[in-house]
């Protein structure tokens, strides 16, 4: 058995919270008994028992979306996809509906497939991450797994100018590698054998017009923009 969150709210805003997770537990022909006590334990995990008699529309966003997980589960699905939870929430709200999915995820048996835009949610949740580009998975592993594929560090640098061109010298110099990419004028040079202070100080010998550089660890969006960004940089929409 699966269920959905879908990325736009479901439940009914005319409605209390408890009459929305009885509907739904009926529908999925979970017994009254059985239905009761999964609802009271679903409304203290996700931490919506003081609001279950109120009207769905007196919620605030995040609020409906603990709801929405909590229908979700009402049936104890074997499957839970998550389309895109955290999206128009603001920042406190969206930290803890993220705290809700990964107690969730621990305590539960439930395989969770999450959807997502913001690769730290992915970071944070999964473990397994895949990479969609054009409709084709273009990566799938752990999360450790692809930043590992960047190396421990890297040099991040900006450049007044083509940051194509200045890329293309860095690699003549063997200064950057393929997998090194440019974004605009930032140019992202993941290091596997020179160090960050030797690659920092052969950057500034060859006189790149730089306005900042430095090192920090990968993330998990240099691995997508590592996959995506020259595509990306050849379209226009």
């Amino acid at each position: 058995m699966s269920s959905v969150v879908f990325q736009d709210a479901v439940v009914d805003r005319s409605l209390t919270g408890r009459r929305n997770l009885d509907l739904h537990a009926r529908l999925w022909r979970v017994e009254p008994a059985g239905a009761a006590s999964r609802i009271g334990e679903l409304a203290d995990a996700l931490g919506i028992a003081e609001l279950l008699d109120r009207p769905v529309a007196t919620y605030s966003g995040g609020q409906r979306r603990r709801l929405e997980l909590a229908r979700a589960l009402v049936s104890r699905p074997q499957l839970l996809f998550l389309d895109e939870p955290t999206v128009g929430l603001d920042p406190r709200i969206r930290a803890e509906l993220l705290d809700v999915i990964a107690g969730l995820r621990d305590r539960s048996e439930t395989t969770i497939l999450l959807t997502t835009h913001y690769l730290d949610e992915a970071e944070r949740l999964c473990d397994r991450i895949g990479i969609m580009y054009e409709g084709r998975i273009v990566a799938l592993d752990t999360p450790e797994a692809l930043r590992g594929e960047l190396g421990e560090e890297i040099v991040e640098l900006r450049i007044r100018g083509d940051a194509g061109t200045a890329l293309a010298a860095l690699r003549e110099r063997s200064l950057a590698g393929e997998d090194a990419f440019a974004i605009g004028s930032t140019i992202t040079i993941p290091l596997h054998e020179r160090g960050g202070g030797e690659t920092i100080a052969a950057i500034d010998e060859a006189r790149l017009r730089t306005t900042s550089i430095g090192t920090r660890r990968p993330t998990l969006d240099d691995v997508y923009l590592r996959l995506t960004g020259d595509r990306l940089g050849a379209t226009n929409y």
